[in-house]
């Protein structure tokens, strides 16, 4: 069960694109980061009633406002990104989160960083630059590729804030009922400047758009969820093989639904940050298991 909500996750992630650019040929991206967030919320409140009997909303914790902002602002920039750029975009924002955690580990909670944690850095940068970069001319860049990269780094520092909230939530609170107090705030972020800048409905309604938006809010509301679950039991090796197969997935289903144009930079530069994520997640157990045999002896 646990591999199978890993693989659930991973897929719903990398579907995040592709439903984004179906919700925007309805609605702007102002009204997608309320829906994500409020069907989330609504997703989340039927699966802890289901589970619980009950539901437990925090609010009074300034983590959780901490949270909520960093989560509000991955959501409004990517989905921003997403709808003028190329619906694999968002494949930028988990490595800048990568970068900008070990930065705050190592400057916010004081943890050492061993080289390879920063070579893995080094290859996530990279990676986001070759990919941001698709071998367009420097003076086309602030009009095309530039800018997406740009509003996808800002979205890739919101979820890593999130991330860190979330490692400071979860020494007193589970997993559900912390998602729930994060998104229900969240949601009520994003929809507070609505009314002023959103232009609401600005394509045919039809029921795809409407069943990315919903399908876009379970993501929001039970992947983590699911996520979270799976960690506990699956090895970690696994977890960094199939979570981050998420970018090659998207990739795909950006060229399958949008024929998104897929070229060498694109490809390179994704490869690239994959082993900067391999590189920091997989476990050098046989430097381990010698170190550990010199400390014995």
């Amino acid at each position: 069960m646990s591999y199978l909500l890993l693989l659930l996750a991973t897929l719903a992630w990398s579907f995040v694109g592709v439903l984004v650019k179906t919700a925007a040929t309805m609605v702007d991206s102002a009204i997608i980061s309320f829906a994500r967030f409020f069907f989330g919320v609504i997703c989340l409140v039927i699966y802890l009633f289901i589970r619980d009997g009950k539901v437990q909303i925090r609010l009074g914790m300034k983590w959780i406002w901490i949270g909520a902002a960093g989560k509000a602002v991955n959501y409004v920039f990517e989905n921003i990104a997403l709808k003028i750029g190329y619906s694999y975009g968002n494949i930028l924002v988990q490595p800048v989160q990568t970068v900008v955690l070990l930065l705050a580990a190592s400057w916010l909670f004081k943890e050492r960083i061993a080289p390879r944690g920063w070579a893995a850095a080094a290859l996530c940068v990279l990676g986001v630059l070759v990919v941001g970069w698709n071998g367009t001319p420097v003076d086309e860049l602030a009009q095309g590729s530039g800018l997406t990269t740009l509003l996808f780094t800002f979205a890739g520092i919101g979820a890593a804030v999130h991330v860190l909230s979330q490692r400071m939530l979860l020494k007193t609170m589970d997993n559900g009922n912390m998602n729930l107090s994060v998104f229900l705030v969240s949601t009520i972020l994003v929809a507070a400047p609505v009314p002023v800048y959103s232009h609401g409905f600005i394509g045919p309604v039809s029921v795809w758009a409407w069943a990315a938006l919903i399908l876009l809010g379970v993501i929001t509301g039970l992947s983590f969820f699911w996520f979270a679950e799976a960690i506990k039991k699956v090895p970690f090796m696994i977890v960094a093989l199939v979570g981050n197969s998420m970018v090659f997935f998207s990739v795909l289903w950006a060229y399958l639904f949008f024929r998104d144009p897929i070229t060498i930079y694109i490809i390179g530069g994704t490869l690239i940050f994959v082993a900067g994520f391999l590189l920091l997640n997989f476990p050098m157990r046989r430097k381990s298991a010698t170190e550990q045999a010199k400390a014995q002896a």
